[in-house]
């Protein structure tokens, strides 16, 4: 298998509160298909350390808003952290969640399961911020 590197894409994200999870699987589909791949892998990476990207339900929005809770609990925004920025909960949270997520594309289309999207995942809003993607056809 050899696999044909194309360029780096760049989704644009402005976010709108301290913390949450924006659906941004229409914006990759649209990228996945301007590049022209019908076989291959598409490669997510946020770059920055108070944001992550992950893949979960997309049906029911209590599912997001249950994620984020549930988040809160493990890690609250307030404790007794020592990063002086203030925000030491969200790089915890950026790091749990995770930077990055790989896709396989089939048939020029991402491979999710039926009920799966793609969520950019703000702790530490708003803010202007960007997923990088890379498309490699095989």
């Amino acid at each position: 298998m050899v696999l044909r590197v194309n360029r780096v894409h760049r989704l644009k994200i402005e976010t709108e509160s301290h913390m949450e999870m924006i659906d941004v699987t229409s914006g990759i589909r649209r990228l996945v298909k301007e590049a022209g791949v019908m076989r291959g892998m598409c490669h997510l990476f946020v770059p920055h350390t108070t944001a992550a990207i992950t893949i979960n339900e997309n049906t029911d929005p209590n599912v997001r808003k249950d994620m984020i809770r549930e988040l809160l609990k493990t890690i609250p925004m307030q404790d007794e952290y020592l990063h002086a920025e203030g925000n030491a909960a969200a790089h915890i949270l950026s790091s749990l969640v995770g930077p990055s997520q790989s896709i396989l594309v089939e048939n020029g289309k991402l491979v999710l399961g039926t009920w799966q999207a793609i969520y950019f995942c703000e702790f530490d809003g708003p803010r202007s911020r960007t997923v990088l993607t890379r498309i490699m056809a095989e």
